[in-house]
């Protein structure tokens, strides 16, 4: 047998040599909003690694982070310490990890027809607290939900969790660059979402049977909960991890979202008059997914121009910055931040 034949054997049959993982970051290498972010209590994106994204209602107050603990071959993970407990919890009470995938990224799963993919999560997850912990499929297309359990064992240990999830013969993926599939790793959950019955086949998304079982990680002060090694790809077998380079994985998350601190870009550079209007367009480091939200922030420098730059004609590629002169000067300038957001 070729070397080329036992590497394929070794690591399945099913799935190509790279471009397995359909998860972004999956080793939490890139956090470009930040490394850390202390008394969190609601979601959405947070500084900690890219991609990943926070629901949170009622479930106590947390930090989190970009940790350099991490099991053997990777560097970095994602932590979540609670830092205010809630041990009676209402009945929204929610704290989940998720990432979202455009459904043109998804067209191999043949989802919604007879010939459906199984698909594979596989992660490393360390935690304090042992028990039942849940991970849930969401098709945001057809609004169908799929959850299985797993259990961590030992408390403060590197365990390694593989789950699949069969193929779905019902609800085709949109073919397009929005928000088709999540998948959620639940933390805690109240009885909104654990008074019925675990889905455990796809079913019409119910969210009474999407996290039944779930144990609750705000309970106490000071429990921990780590992910890293995420891989989601198409068969019934985990393969071993795809490592992509940093670059690659840094380019792959600024299709969502860019922040400019490092490339300081500047709007104009130049003579300018008194009064005058002065533009620039500023092109994106990668193309982003749709035309982002154009935050400016840090100042760094400017000379021969007042007030804070606007934002115009935001594309996919670029967008217009403009700033008005508030003296005749040679060699003006204006040096700036800006964060481009397309997440999903």
């Amino acid at each position: 047998m070729s070397k080329a034949a036992e590497l394929a054997a070794l690591i399945g049959s099913q799935s190509a040599l790279s471009n397995r993982n359909l998860i972004i970051n999956g080793a939490m290498q890139v956090a470009q909003r930040g490394t850390s972010e202390t008394g969190v209590t609601s979601g959405n994106y947070k500084n900690a690694p890219d991609r990943f994204r926070l629901e949170a209602t009622s479930a106590g107050t947390w930090t989190v982070s970009q940790s350099t603990t991490a099991p053997e071959g990777f560097s970095n993970s994602y932590k979540f310490e609670c830092t205010t407990a809630n041990g009676s919890l209402s009945a929204d009470s929610k704290l989940s990890i998720l990432q979202r995938i455009e459904g043109q990224n998804l067209q191999h799963l043949k989802k919604g027809t007879s010939s459906a993919e199984s698909i594979t999560v596989s992660f490393w997850v360390r935690s304090s607290k042992t028990g039942t912990y849940i991970v849930q499929i969401k098709d945001q297309d057809n609004t169908r939900s799929y959850s299985q359990a797993y259990t961590i064992s030992s408390a403060n240990t590197w365990e390694y969790k593989t789950i699949t999830y069969a193929g779905d013969t019902t609800g085709a993926l949109d073919n397009d660059n929005g928000d088709s599939l999540r998948i959620f790793w639940w933390l805690v959950a109240g009885t909104d979402f654990t008074s019925g019955t675990l889905a455990t086949a796809w079913e019409s998304s119910t969210n009474a049977n999407r996290a039944v079982g779930q144990i609750n990680l705000a309970d106490t002060v000071g429990n921990e909960w780590q992910i890293t090694g995420v891989q989601l790809e198409v068969g019934e077998t985990a393969t071993p991890f795809e490592h992509r380079s940093y670059g690659d994985e840094l380019a792959r998350c600024q299709r969502y979202y860019e922040g400019s601190e490092l490339s300081n870009p500047i709007s104009w550079s130049g003579d300018v008059t008194n009064g005058n209007t002065y533009w620039d367009v500023i092109s994106y480091t990668v193309e982003k997914r749709a035309s982002p939200t154009i935050t400016i922030g840090t100042e760094f420098a400017k000379n021969g121009f007042s007030g804070t730059p606007s934002t115009s004609w935001i594309r996919e590629k670029s967008f217009r910055a403009s700033a008005n002169s508030n003296s005749t000067t040679n060699g003006a300038y204006f040096v700036f931040a800006f964060t481009a957001d397309a997440e999903l």
